[in-house]
């Protein structure tokens, strides 16, 4: 099974930094963006299955990121983070694509545990895709038979 890789992307370096060192030694395959545009030049660059995405940021703000990302990567799961005066927004991101929302400070358990649920739900999802293609390729019974 392909390894859960994942993209921090927040403004707070420092943040960014901690959290990605306590993933990385947790085993987790980790990018750092410090800003949305960053963001979507590294997934086009190296995708990733997972993004965690900070709400409120300069320049791009998050729900603007995330509805890049499902534009141009429907697949990739967006987790949105966000702080308690931002709560309208994480909402706004879920209706925009997000899989869920994390409040800050989060902890990295449940970090870890949001992203893997999200990884899983794109794994079914791609799987499901697999299956659909493989039946509109695949014969039926009848159909095998009315050509023999």
């Amino acid at each position: 099974m392909e390894q859960l890789k994942m993209m921090l992307v927040d403004d707070e370096e420092r943040f960014l930094s901690t959290t990605c060192k306590l993933l990385e030694k947790k085993g987790f395959d980790v990018q750092t963006a410090s800003s949305g545009g960053k963001a979507l030049e590294m997934l086009r660059a190296s995708p990733v299955h997972v993004v965690i995405l900070d709400v409120k940021m300069p320049g791009m703000d998050g729900v603007a990121t995330l509805r890049e990302i499902k534009r141009q990567f429907p697949m990739v799961e967006v987790i949105m983070l966000t702080g308690h005066a931002t709560v309208e927004s994480a909402i706004d991101g879920l209706k925009s694509g997000a899989v869920d929302y994390l409040m800050k400070p989060a902890d990295l358990e449940e970090i870890i545990d949001k992203a893997t649920q999200a990884f899983h739900r794109r794994t079914d999802i791609e799987e499901k895709i697999r299956v659909a293609r493989m039946r509109g390729l695949m014969k039926t019974p009848r159909e095998m038979l009315k050509h023999a």
